[in-house]
């Protein structure tokens, strides 16, 4: 029986890490994972930045508005892109491009004339980078591992974001204590500089092979859309998206808020508290990607974004510090179910003609977590930062519930194309 135990726990280990077995993979991950942690320490930086620069929760939403706004008007472009051209040399434009704007704000802050707009446009020009390169990261996985690896790739890969969601603001709210935000933003441009080299070294054997160079940028964009609207399972992940982005991940730049005029904590504190939801998508992602087989979907989506925005309700109405960092574990518990199958379930069900359009197309309503950060950030200015969140998390789980029995197939069983 102990030996049993013993060789089921090494195939379920083996299950876990075995897209690891790819170089490519190993290369493009801790890539990924350092471009993820500077994105999380940008976000941590620049709220703290602008809330002690104009002491208003509308200012400090608007860092999540430029961050996220990208997506929002090119998230379809980046699909077609995936589809058009060589995925790897585009990411390492993108990285490149956020090489650049992260080693001008150093400069800025160094030299202690820094504005809020300023921040602003350094936040925007990284969220571009990130919106026109990100269905391109996801198509690469299954250029390096196929469809049989694919949910276990996207699982580590998600694991990744999640593990920086947990470095990226911890490293931020202590550097932000011990060097001020000019030493944050000097190790952000640093991780962003090796990112861009990992991927320099990369080889992807594998390109896009269903390239329409004599259609327009226009009529490739239709197609997506047309397609999308003809495929229930990848329109109700499009939904559920645009749901979660729209009402919750636009807390984020408010967990600052939150902490300084509510938990009365540092920033210190409130950056461990914005790992907190980072620690607990780590765990969530490790269980799916230990997964050895998935045959339904759709029901850890749902199921994540239901967890994800009962956490949200939790952290909302939590006057203490220790109910509000395990509200957030939840959170993020429930987050890695939704992110990690997100990508994963588009890629199977949608054929290969049009795969970087439909992962585009979840691009774009990523895009409507900028609108979310607006309306979050005028709700908290009129009614408070505590009642704003509790009602987004209300609303949230409402919609998501109506979209799931609107669309049943969601939550049926997986049917690869």
């Amino acid at each position: 029986m102990e030996a049993g135990v013993k060789n089921g726990a090494a195939v379920r280990f083996d299950t876990t890490f075995r897209a690891f077995e790819n170089r490519n993979f190993v290369r493009m991950w801790f890539g990924n994972c350092l471009s993820d942690t500077s994105r999380w320490m940008q976000l941590t930086l620049l709220a703290w930045l602008v809330l002690e620069l104009t002491d208003s929760p509308w200012s400090v939403s608007l860092v999540g508005f430029f961050l996220m706004f990208p997506t929002l008007v090119l998230g379809l472009v980046g699909g077609v892109l995936a589809d058009e051209v060589d995925r790897r040399r585009l990411l390492i434009m993108m990285l490149g491009t956020c090489v650049a704007a992260c080693l001008g704000m150093t400069l800025l802050l160094a030299d202690g004339a820094v504005k809020t707009w300023q921040a602003y446009l350094t936040i925007l020009i990284t969220g571009t980078a990130w919106a026109l390169g990100f269905p391109s990261r996801r198509a690469l996985l299954f250029d390096l591992l196929g469809a049989s690896g694919i949910t276990n790739a996207v699982a580590l890969d998600t694991v990744g974001m999640n593990i920086s969601r947990v470095l990226g603001p911890g490293l931020g709210g202590v550097l932000i204590s011990l060097t001020g935000v000019v030493g944050g933003y000097t190790v952000v441009t640093l991780f962003y500089t090796i990112s861009l080299v990992l991927f320099f070294f990369m080889r992807v054997e594998s390109l896009p092979q269903h390239r329409r160079h004599n259609q327009s940028l226009f009529r490739n964009l239709m197609e997506g859309f047309r397609y999308i609207r003809q495929t229930p399972s990848v329109l109700a992940v499009v939904w559920i998206t645009v749901a979660m982005n729209f009402l919750l991940f636009p807390f984020i730049p408010m967990v600052s808020v939150m902490a300084r005029d509510v938990l009365h904590v540092g920033p210190t504190l409130m950056g461990i508290l914005q790992a907190a939801q980072g620690f607990g998508a780590v765990i969530g992602a490790i269980l799916i990607a230990s997964a050895g087989s998935i045959s339904f979907h759709g029901r850890i989506f749902v199921g994540g974004a239901l967890f994800a925005l009962t956490g949200l309700g939790l952290f909302a109405v939590s006057p203490w510090y220790f109910l509000s960092f395990p509200s957030l574990l939840l959170l993020g518990l429930g987050v890695s179910g939704f992110t990690t199958i997100q990508s994963a379930l588009v890629m199977l069900v949608a054929n290969k003609e049009m795969r970087g359009r439909a992962l585009g197309a979840v691009s774009l309503a990523i895009g409507a977590g900028p609108l979310g950060s607006l309306m979050l950030g005028a709700m908290a200015s009129w009614i408070g930062p505590v009642q704003a969140i509790a009602l987004n998390s209300l609303v949230g789980v409402i919609v998501v519930t109506v979209i799931a029995i609107s669309i049943p197939s969601i939550i049926g069983r997986t049917q690869p194309d």
